[in-house]
């Protein structure tokens, strides 16, 4: 799930600037095939809100039995070492190209600054910070999702720890967040376009979505395999339909769209869990895994992939009929970026402060086949 979710963002941020309904695959490949490679990279951000929800509570489940025995330190501590270090460098490396001029790395609007990039990214508001003054270049602005996920995880312990007395209703709680969603949509129907895309409540309605599925199969046996197939195929369809049918579904159910994609994956996810279709997709989908699996740091680097080859395309004097073509060695080098990022910063870092941090170092295996998850939460 996650990656798909991250090529559909890699191929977004391409489209935007190669757009491939004007290349030669508009007459050959179905448009809403097109359009899902497109235009869907917000859809695919809620889509790894919901999985994280899912991941961080379901670690947190297993590793402490309930969420009423949360240990905020621990959990801070984890945090602390999966995000701060791949953030510092991007932040650092961005602050640099900033300085040194370098064409579309350059803070330029007139209320925005390079100190108030850096202390919005560093204390999780830079989706604020964009609301109020317009967007970042490409390199900031992807920092939007994480300052709406961390800022949810800020709050996660103490929720859990404060209801501890009253589980049902820390799930209702969750599950009131997780509905809120076209509630949320709807009150910012006349909000400035960038505060739509990046407010805080719709990101973290869609990560309580992840959260209410970990919690309600929490220590569950699975059920019987007809109702796990149900459950995986109407997830399925659910997206489908998003990602396919947009248009219509918006015509027909408005901000409720959104909400079908954040519970459609969340039925997925709950049916991934039980085991539904686990040996078929097991088979020749190591190259998406992996792409999931480094999807945070494929995330945070991408755009110092799609630049270059952008400018390169435009350089190159290529006719835009086969401008999809860039497409491919996009993927292909985020990739190798993420998996550069995760080798050289992510997992010794990540490592070094949890041992540091007392929190204990978790074991880490080679990137072949499946890998646990609980790793990368």
């Amino acid at each position: 799930m996650r990656g798909a979710s991250i090529i559909l963002v890699v191929s977004h941020h391409m489209a935007l600037r190669i757009p491939l309904a004007k290349t030669g695959l508009a007459g050959i490949v179905p448009l809403p095939v097109l359009r899902l490679f497109s235009w869907f990279g917000a859809e695919a951000v809620f889509l790894f809100f919901v999985v994280s929800g899912f991941l961080v509570t379901g670690h947190a489940i297993r590793r402490w039995g309930t969420l009423s025995t949360l240990d905020p330190r621990a959990f801070y501590t984890r945090r602390l070492a999966r995000i701060a270090p791949c953030l510092l460098v991007l932040i650092g490396v961005l602050a640099l190209l900033d300085l040194l001029g370098v064409p579309n790395y350059v803070i330029t609007r007139a209320d925005q600054s390079l100190p108030g990039a850096i202390f919005s990214a560093l204390t999780m508001h830079l989706n604020w910070y964009e609301g109020r003054t317009g967007y970042l270049p490409g390199g900031w602005d992807v920092l939007w999702s994480l300052s709406i996920e961390e800022l949810f995880y800020l709050g996660f312990p103490l929720i859990c720890l404060g209801l501890a007395r009253a589980p049902r209703l820390r799930t209702g709680l969750f599950a009131l967040l997780a509905l809120s969603l076209p509630f949320a949509l709807d009150a910012l129907a006349n909000a400035p376009e960038v505060w739509q895309e990046k407010a805080y409540l719709p990101g973290i309605a869609a990560i309580a979505a992840g959260v209410c599925a970990a919690v309600i199969i929490a220590g569950r046996p699975a059920p019987r395999p007809g109702i796990v197939i149900a459950m995986g195929c109407s997830g399925l369809a659910a997206l489908l339909a998003v990602f396919l049918m947009e248009n219509a579904l918006w015509g027909v159910l408005g901000n409720w769209t959104m909400l079908v994609l954040t519970l459609g994956c969340a039925l997925m996810l709950v049916a991934f869990q039980w085991g539904w279709g686990q040996h078929r997709l097991m088979r020749g989908t190591g190259w998406l895994r992996s792409f999931g699996f480094m999807s945070y740091e494929i995330y945070l680097t991408h755009m110092f992939v799609v630049f270059p080859l952008v400018g390169l395309f435009h350089l190159s004097g290529s006719n835009m009929r086969t401008g999809w073509l860039w497409f491919p060695p996009a993927f292909i080098l985020s990739w190798l970026l993420g998996w550069g990022t995760d080798t050289l910063v992510s997992t010794p870092a990540n490592r070094l402060l949890r041992v540091w941090l007392q929190a204990g170092a978790l074991p880490r295996t080679p990137p072949k086949g499946s890998r646990p998850l609980e790793t990368r939460t």
